[in-house]
């Protein structure tokens, strides 16, 4: 059973952020914990430095902004079923929102951040960035994100539970999680294992299009691999599928979630950060950005709920 005493809810009152609340109040029902809401009050233009955006009294104006944040909370909370757990509503001040969540879960021991994100791509995510991705990337706790403007399927009713496995330590630690919480609702657990080996251009010209063809045992091989995996974690009980692929890991994820009803994604993070990030990328940030189900962001290092 996946422990959960504190629970973040992160709303900038957006359309996007509200659509994730329910989901929020959910979890919160189900494992009796504490509801953190947030509202990360950013004022761009607080440098009393700077003329050119001077504000008459930058006190005032942050306490007329966090007036109006509780009374927002209040409404949101309002059509919510809220049973007997304790709501926390917080307005915090800072410099960009990501770094005020951050924060705030550090120093009030969050073990659950519920964050909704945009889905943006193109230019739109290259110069807005993301706060969720952000926050997935540094946050020390799991991450549960959910895309605007995707109808949500109560976490009750999960029935696919999607796990890529690549035999990392951050995959297996993935596993562990899914394991866990595929009892909880009765779930099937999809494990997805992408080899992203390339062939050389010369098998083609002899009609070899698949790395499979070359190594007619890989995908039995590693599929005994995925077994031995859930054996010594001890989830043998659980229904699981194995499946093994090639192609990019990416867009490998995204098409079999698409096309085998996947209603949640387990995925781990390496927590990359500066050039390490900018070079290498984040096959999990990718599919924070770009799936349609939610997507719960685990761990190797940081806080485990286990």
């Amino acid at each position: 059973m996946i422990k959960i005493k504190k629970i973040l809810y992160t709303t900038d009152f957006s359309k996007c952020s509200t659509h994730v609340l329910p989901q929020a109040v959910y979890l919160a029902n189900k494992y009796n914990a504490e509801l953190h809401m947030l509202h990360a009050i950013v004022l761009y233009a607080d440098d009393p430095h700077n003329p050119e955006y001077h504000f008459p009294d930058i006190d005032n104006l942050f306490n007329l902004l966090k007036k109006n944040a509780k009374e927002r909370m209040n409404y949101e909370l309002k059509d919510n079923e809220i049973k007997n757990i304790k709501v926390k509503k917080v307005q915090e001040r800072g410099f960009s929102p990501a770094s005020v969540i951050l924060e705030y879960c550090q120093k009030n021991d969050i073990d659950l951040i519920v964050i909704g994100t945009h889905g943006r791509r193109g230019l739109g995510h290259l110069f807005m960035g993301s706060v969720a991705e952000e926050v997935v990337r540094l946050s020390e706790c799991p991450v549960l994100t959910i895309r605007e403007g995707d109808d949500l399927i109560p976490i009750s009713s999960k029935k696919n539970i999607l796990v890529p496995v690549d035999f990392s330590n951050h995959s297996k630690t993935a596993l562990e999680y899914a394991l866990k919480i595929a009892p909880t609702y009765n779930a099937r657990l999809q494990l997805l294992h992408v080899v992203e080996e390339s062939i050389h251009p010369s098998f083609y010209a002899a009609g070899i299009n698949s790395i499979f063809e070359i190594n007619s045992q890989l995908k039995t091989r590693s599929k005994e691999a995925i077994k031995e995996m859930i054996d010594s974690i001890g989830g043998s009980d659980i229904e699981v599928d194995i499946f093994v692929v090639e192609g990019r890991a990416f867009s490998e994820i995204m098409k079999f979630a698409q096309d085998k009803s996947t209603d949640l994604i387990i995925i781990a993070t390496h927590g990359l950060t500066g050039i390490e990030h900018l070079v290498l990328g984040s096959v999990t940030e990718k599919v924070v950005r770009m799936a349609k189900c939610p997507v719960l962001t685990v761990k190797v290092f940081g806080k485990s709920l286990l």
